[in-house]
Formats: structure tokens, C-alpha cells, sequence
């Protein structure tokens, strides 16, 4: 009677022990080889052949003992750090952080610059980069990924930069530059969706496949992840809530004008602060002026509830599309208003549309951008370094 089994099955099943395998070491940490049989599901020969297998590509190394009962003690595996590197990077008007982690996700350098005199972004990130690898004590030949964390549209066709009015120099043409200089694979990524792909890992949205992430500060921004991906539309421009028409607001029809769209200047930080400043309450930053208002109690609530109340023309003319069960308010005025303005915003939400989605404060104190370019890059390299397990 023929074999009714396919082809290379025997070869796929290996890949995926090899994966999960991979996956638990990153996960739990040093592992014994009966504890991965134990936690994998397979027999004691099947997992000693795969940690064999593994140490000879290199992707795991013995990294001590676990003393047991009665016989020699147990070898430790763990993956090896230095397999691969990726590089994160943030790029600002002002500034660039870009930050080099190893494999196993541990950021191990970092390194920030300044943009303002120079007019070279080709020059600007080959700097950050090598800086970065640098200290962390890389090669660069190691870094197998750069994801770039920039405002703007990226074209989902071509990967480049199509529009991003505060870095007028970042333009079409740049990425293959980039990957010319650099001779590694350079992704652009919008910053607001690399900010909700930092709050799914480890924020607020930490087991929510669908979410928005609504991004407050100079600009007003909008990331839609959907069934656990990001949705990034036809052009690049889901989210893009800023240019969102809304009552309250002059609506530009010249597309050279889009400096100024109308959502974005009824509830952009430069409107923050004429709100708190009506109210008597002064500051340099809409972020201060937010907390001011919330430390001041009572006298500040009309802040908060005007803010709130533009802040929802937004927010429910995207969830009534969408109808996601949570929204996340971050950037710098999201993440100064707290559950004050969360909640404030949540109310008026469900007052104006059929939808009441739960709105929270992000819980990212600091660098989401660069957490969520170095999410893409690992996700990235893991999937190609442990898919090639077989060789």
C-alpha cells in the first residue's frame, strides 16, 4: 500500500519544534533540554536532537547547570544574544535616537543626535546606526534589520517616504539610499503605529487584538491595529486623523496648505494651550499646561472638559467606523491628561455616537517609537534566523 504522507512533512515538523523551542528559551530563559521536551511536548530523544541541532547552527550555546537530584547536573541552554542585532531608530526634527538590540530583545546600545545642522538624512542615520552598533559592541555586518520610526506617510507599495511635512528633506528615493549606504534592509514605519505596536507589547493594549492609538502632541495622529496588524490603508494614510474635516475648524482645499489641516489645529498642542490659556493657566508646553489644569482640581476641569470635547470630534468620527473596543491616548498631551481626560473623553464619545469604546491613558512613560521600531525588527530577523533552523 503507498505512504499517504506529504513530502517534507517530517522536515516542516522539525522547523516548528525548532521554533517553539526557540520561542520558549526567549520567553523563560535557560532551559534544560527535559525541561524543553517537558514544556514542547516532545520525547526526551526528539528535544535532545533539536538542542543538538540548534547549538550547531549556532542559534543556542550551554550557558550553565542546573543541579538536580541524583547524577551529573543538568547543561542550561539559552539563546545565543549575539546572533543577530537590530537597530531602532526615532527620527525627529530636532533629534535621533536610535537604539541596537540584540536577539534576544535586550537593548544593548544607544545613541542620540541632534538634526538641526545637518541636511543630510542619508548621513544622519548611517551615524545613528554605526553609533548605535558601536556601543553596543556589534559589528554592523551583525545588524540584520533598521526599522525607522518617521511622521509622515510611507507608501506600503515602495516602503518610502511620500509625505512628511516637518522633515522636508526625508523623501522618495531615500530608502534605497539607505539600504545602499547601510547594505542591510531598512524599513520606514509611521511613528504613531510604531507607538501602538510598543502599547500592544507592553502597554495598554496588551491582549487587545483591535485597538486605535490616538497620538497627541505638535501633531494629531491615529494608529489602527486590527485582528492583532496594523492597518496602514491603500496609501499609507489610515490614521491620519489631523486632516479629518470637523466642525470648529477651517477646512483647507489647497493641498499646499496641509500644514495646517483642521482637525489638527482644533486639538493640536498649539490649541491646548490657547484653551488652558483662556482659562488662566500659562505654559510653554500643552503638556504642562494639561498638568497644571489636573493639579489645579476644580479650577481646571473646564480645561480638561474643552479639551475632551474637541479631542472626541476626532476619536468618534474614527470609532464609529471602526468600532474598536479601546482607544489609547498617547503622545505627550495623552500621556499628561491621564485618566482625567481618558475618562472625559470616553463620556463624550459615547454622548455624540452609537459607539462607547473604553479610553485609557497610554501606560509608556517614555520612548514608545523606538520600543515599537525595535518590536518590527526582532519580529522581523527572529522570523528569518530561527526559520532557517534546517540550513
Amino acid at each position: 500500500m503507498a505512504s499517504t504522507r506529504l513530502p517534507g512533512t517530517p522536515r516542516l515538523l522539525r522547523a516548528l519544534n525548532d521554533r517553539a523551542a526557540l520561542e520558549l528559551l526567549l520567553a523563560r530563559g535557560p532551559l534544560t533540554r527535559a525541561q524543553l521536551g517537558e514544556l514542547t511536548g516532545l520525547s526526551k530523544v526528539t528535544a535532545s536532537q533539536l538542542v543538538e541541532r540548534l547549538e550547531e547552527r549556532g542559534l543556542v550555546s550551554r550557558v550553565g547547570e542546573q543541579a538536580g537530584g541524583r547524577g551529573p547536573n543538568a547543561q542550561l541552554y539559552a539563546v545565543r544574544p549575539g546572533t543577530a542585532h537590530v537597530v531602532g531608530v526615532d527620527v525627529g526634527p530636532d533629534r535621533v535616537v536610535a537604539a541596537c538590540a540584540d536577539i534576544t530583545g535586550e537593548v544593548i546600545g544607544r545613541v542620540e543626535q541632534s538634526t538641526r545642522d545637518t541636511d543630510d538624512p542619508v548621513g544622519v542615520v548611517h551615524n545613528a546606526v554605526v553609533q548605535a552598533a558601536s556601543d553596543a559592541g556589534a559589528q554592523l555586518s551583525t545588524v540584520r534589520r533598521v526599522v525607522l520610526g518617521t511622521p509622515g506617510l510611507v507608501d506600503p507599495a515602495t516602503g518610502d517616504i511620500t509625505f512628511a511635512f516637518n522633515l522636508p528633506r526625508w523623501h522618495r528615493g531615500l530608502l534605497a539610499a539607505l539600504r545602499e549606504d547601510l547594505d542591510t534592509p531598512v524599513v520606514f514605519e509611521n511613528d504613531v503605529n510604531l507607538a501602538a505596536v510598543a502599547e500592544a507589547e507592553s502597554g495598554a493594549a496588551r491582549g487587545v487584538d483591535d485597538f486605535v492609538l490616538v497620538w497627541l502632541g505638535v501633531g494629531v495622529g491615529l494608529a489602527i491595529v486590527l485582528n492583532g496588524r496594523l492597518h496602514h490603508g491603500s496609501t499609507g494614510a489610515a490614521g491620519e486623523i489631523g486632516y479629518l474635516p470637523v466642525p470648529g475648524a477651517p477646512i483647507p482645499r489647497d493641498a499646499s496648505r496641509r500644514a495646517k489641516p483642521a482637525f489638527g489645529q482644533l486639538a493640536g498642542s498649539d490649541a491646548v494651550r490657547a484653551v488652558a490659556r483662556e482659562h488662566g493657566f500659562r505654559a510653554g508646553a500643552a503638556a504642562d499646561a494639561i498638568r497644571a489644569a489636573i493639579a489645579a482640581g476644580t479650577e481646571g476641569g473646564p480645561v480638561l472638559d474643552e479639551v475632551a470635547r474637541r479631542l472626541a470630534l476626532g476619536v468618534a468620527s474614527s470609532c464609529v467606523v471602526l468600532d474598536p473596543p479601546l482607544v489609547v491616548l498617547a503622545g505627550e498631551v495623552g500621556q499628561a491628561g491621564g485618566t482625567a481626560l481618558a475618562e472625559r473623553v470616553q463620556h463624550e464619545v459615547a454622548a455624540i455616537t452609537l459607539v462607547t469604546p473604553r479610553v485609557v491613558p497610554t501606560e509608556l512613560t517614555e520612548e514608545s517609537v523606538l520600543r515599537g521600531a525595535l518590536r518590527v525588527a526582532l519580529d522581523a530577523v527572529r522570523d528569518e534566523v530561527f526559520g532557517s533552523t534546517l540550513g
